[in-house]
């Protein structure tokens, strides 16, 4: 059993309908008893990727043996934009202030980006997966088994447009379609996004890992 480390549905449904023919059970933190908020105290998205990882594999080791999950995967991505440099980054989820809105992060975002030309206005997503064990005692910490990363190229619209998708979607165009994710319906985005890419990677070294 495999337990994907978010409390995110948009996330987790993305990251599910992507690891769906990997030969294990996928669950989310419902399996686990009433979990915290994580504190995403990391400076970069493998520290975050890993303090969340390792939080929700401790969770996971309370549980009965019969119940409990083998590993956890849990990600930290945003979006880096090269004008603002790297900015919102690991703060893209509170860009516009704690309690903020996904509607609030991108009025800030094309705020700050306004009067810059679409040429200047160069972007990535970046994704990473950290994996973990869960142990049989929770006061152990447990390290990282391997990490995969995804980045996805592209630049910030000078509007908002379609209707898909969460977060920053409306307001990043992907390069290759020179459309916005919000955009895409969700086996392109699936496909293209940061996500899509680090949960490929994931699923090779998973693979290998399990020796599946």
């Amino acid at each position: 059993m495999l337990l994907v480390g978010t409390g995110n549905l948009h996330k987790l449904e993305e990251i599910s309908s992507v690891l769906n023919e990997l030969p294990v059970r996928t669950v989310g933190i419902e399996h686990l008893p009433p979990c915290e908020d994580v504190e995403e105290t990391g400076v970069t998205f493998k520290e975050n990727a890993l303090i969340k990882a390792v939080y929700f594999s401790r969770m996971a080791a309370g549980l009965d043996p019969a119940e409990r999950p083998r590993w956890v995967i849990a990600d930290d991505s945003g979006l880096c934009v090269d004008t603002l440099d790297g900015a919102p980054g690991v703060y893209s989820a509170r860009f516009a202030g704690e309690n903020c809105t996904f509607d609030d992060n991108n009025r800030k975002l094309l705020d700050a980006l306004e009067g810059i030309e679409t040429a200047k206005r160069g972007a990535q997503f970046v994704c990473v997966i950290c994996c973990v064990p869960v142990l049989d005692d929770a006061s152990i910490e447990p390290g990282a088994l391997f990490y995969s990363e995804g980045i996805c190229p592209g630049h910030i619209a000078l509007g908002e447009a379609g209707t898909g998708g969460f977060g920053y979607d409306p307001v990043f165009i992907e390069a290759s379609t020179g459309r916005t994710f919000a955009e895409l319906d969700a086996e392109q985005k699936n496909r293209l996004s940061h996500r899509g890419r680090a949960l490929e990677h994931f699923r090779g070294k998973f693979a290998s890992l399990t020796g599946s």
